[in-house]
Formats: C-alpha cells, structure tokens, sequence
C-alpha cells in the first residue's frame, strides 16, 4: 500500500470520513466504477462528494446511489446527470458475498474512498458496515479522546 502513495497515478479524490463513526466497517472491496466521459475529467479536476451515497444490490447487479460528481464545464453536448445511478464492477463471487451480506445478514454498503489506482483508473473503495447505535458512537469518541490525553501527556513527560 505504501507504494501506492508515492505513485504519481495514485490520487485521492473523494473520502467519506463519516463512514467510520457511524458504521463498524468489518470488510472492504476495491470496485470498478463506470463512468461517463465527462464525469472522469470532472474527477481529475476535483468536485465530488461520497458522504450521502450507499451502494446497493439491484437485479444481479452493484449500483452507487446518490454519489455527487460536480459538472465538467468544458463539456458542451456531453454533459451528465450529477446524481445518477453508476454501476459498480465486482466479480460475480463478490457480488453473492455481498447480496448476502446485505440481504441476510443485515449489512450495508458504504463508500470509502473514491481514487485513481496506480494505472489511473477510477476504483471506489466499498465498505461492508454494519450500523453503530449511539452508545457505540460515544464509547469511539471517548477512545478517541483518551488517545489524544495520553499523547499529550507522553508528550509532556518527555
């Protein structure tokens, strides 16, 4: 993974923070994702947004809902829906795990990271989630908070 990071292909476009305090992701999955022309060079450029999107198993296939990538100006007669449904690429093995993630054992499909791999395709990364009450939620803040205290205080000591 660390050499991802020092290829110049490799970029982060978007990143759902969110998605790890209100879910507990248990398993993730590199995804494909089919774009329209203009949609990439809107990608390149920057402009999208992840947080309110969810993937979804729908008629053997995986789908990205309500994902938000912004217009490409440039693009006079090409232009595409903003909030469109954009289909996921997985393998068929994967899509049964993930159909029976979903549909027996009550999980859901969050988007992680959206990026541009090392060969600069468009890859999202999908997150196998399970939802967090709110005590969970309190109790991940609390750790939080007592690592940044211990830090500090490690810090000081020295």
């Amino acid at each position: 993974m660390a050499k991802q990071k020092t290829d110049p292909n490799y970029k982060v476009i978007a990143e759902n923070r969110r998605a790890r305090f209100d879910y507990a992701i248990e398993d993730d999955l590199e995804c494909g994702i089919m774009l329209e022309g203009s949609e990439v060079k809107s990608l390149r450029v920057g402009g999208t947004n992840i947080a309110e999107s969810y993937a979804s198993v729908d008629d053997g296939e995986l789908w990205l809902v309500n994902s938000y990538i912004a217009p490409y100006e440039q693009a006079k007669s090409f232009k595409h829906e903003e909030r469109r449904r954009r289909k996921l690429l997985v393998s068929r093995k994967e899509l049964s795990n993930l159909w029976n993630a979903t549909q027996r054992k009550g999980m859901t499909l969050v988007p992680l990271v959206l990026y541009f791999n090392h060969k600069g395709n468009a890859k999202i990364k999908i997150g196998i989630a399970k939802g967090k009450k709110n005590h969970d939620k309190r109790e991940t803040q609390a750790k939080r908070d007592w690592s940044r205290q211990k830090q500090r205080l490690m810090k000081d000591h020295s």
